[in-house]
């Protein structure tokens, strides 16, 4: 492959997902791409440009419009001794091939005592804040974020998506890869050479001293924009970026707590049954005693997501939404 490095050495979010890739094929023979239109036409959102051209049609497979088709693909070659990475073009999509996904690849590992691993990565574009309307702006975490045997990944940093890529491919249980579509875009950092994220493991995107911050994926960069407006007011905003939801990192999100003694979780899910509510429940139990102030979330609303740009901008999460609310609780 080409290198991926833009103006200034950064890189963007999109050819990350490239390179993560392909740094793990060249890495390991058994690892392999299938999904709609990857190959020749290098991926609707260009996130596999250069693996056709560089591995070939052997470990680059096309398939047809069927999700079911490539999850159950994915799930076999998997079971006897290949490593694939399969894409679901949308995270919407992930309800046509739901019963793979949640009733058979994550119960394999268990129901056979540990003879039989499905170590396979469904990676997919989530998330809305573009317009491209109800059916293909979801962001579906908290779908996968029920299903016990699943991990859960979501970068929201160029170098992230590399070094998560390559736990999640590495990984001997299924994956499921979160890419932000709000994100292809964004510029960062290039992560290093043999660059590996653990899954699992948080990180502390600013540090902070009044108010803590959790967020993932595209809400990272809206929780440090609202933590740079709110700086200027004299507030010190502490965000932290979780990475993964299974496995999940609380022991960050806690120690956090124990600096600032005020939470407030930043979410793409929809308020009712987002992954924040079980962050703020876990930390209701463990961390009750570190808090000052009632635990406050920022979501989506419980509406479909609106084509519309401004209407958009009135169900997800904004930088406004977030620095209001983060005024509000600073007060308490």
């Amino acid at each position: 492959m080409a290198d991926v490095t833009t103006g200034n050495g950064a890189v963007t979010y999109r050819e990350s997902v490239a390179e993560g890739i392909a740094r793990e094929m060249r890495r390991d023979p058994t690892v392999v791409c299938l999904g709609e239109d990857i190959g020749a036409a290098e991926g609707v959102f260009k996130t596999t440009v250069g693996l056709f051209k560089e591995f070939g049609g052997r470990r680059v497979w096309d398939t047809p419009i069927s999700e079911q088709a490539i999850v159950g693909a994915a799930m076999g070659a998997a079971m006897t001794g290949l490593r694939p990475v399969a894409e679901i073009m949308f995270s919407d999509f992930l309800a046509c091939c739901w019963e793979h996904l949640a009733v058979e690849i994550p119960k394999v590992r268990y129901m056979t005592g540990g003879q039989v691993t499905v170590p396979l990565v469904v990676r997919t574009a989530n998330g809305g804040g573009l317009g491209f309307g109800a059916q293909h702006s979801q962001a579906v975490e908290n779908w996968a974020f029920t299903v016990p045997g699943l991990k859960i990944a979501a970068p929201s940093t160029p170098a992230d998506v590399v070094g998560m890529m390559a736990s999640a491919i590495r990984s001997d249980d299924p994956v499921v890869f979160f890419e932000h579509k709000g994100l292809f875009a964004s510029k960062g950092a290039p992560a290093p050479p043999d660059h590996v994220v653990p899954l699992g493991q948080a990180r502390i995107a600013r540090g902070g001293d009044d108010l803590t911050l959790v967020a993932l994926a595209s809400t990272v960069p809206t929780a440090l924009a609202a933590a740079e407006r709110l700086a200027g007011e004299g507030i010190s905003a502490e965000v932290v970026d979780l990475r993964s939801l299974i496995p999940l990192d609380m022991r960050t999100v806690l120690a956090s707590l124990e600096r600032t003694s005020r939470l407030m979780i930043v979410e793409e899910n929809p308020y009712q049954g987002g992954w924040g509510g079980t962050v703020a429940s876990i930390v209701a139990d463990e961390g009750f005693e570190l808090l000052d102030a009632p635990i406050r979330r920022v979501a989506s609303e419980c509406v479909p997501l609106p084509f519309a740009d401004r209407l958009e901008d009135e169900v997800i999460p904004t930088v406004d939404r977030v620095t209001d609310a983060v005024r509000r609780l600073a007060s308490y």
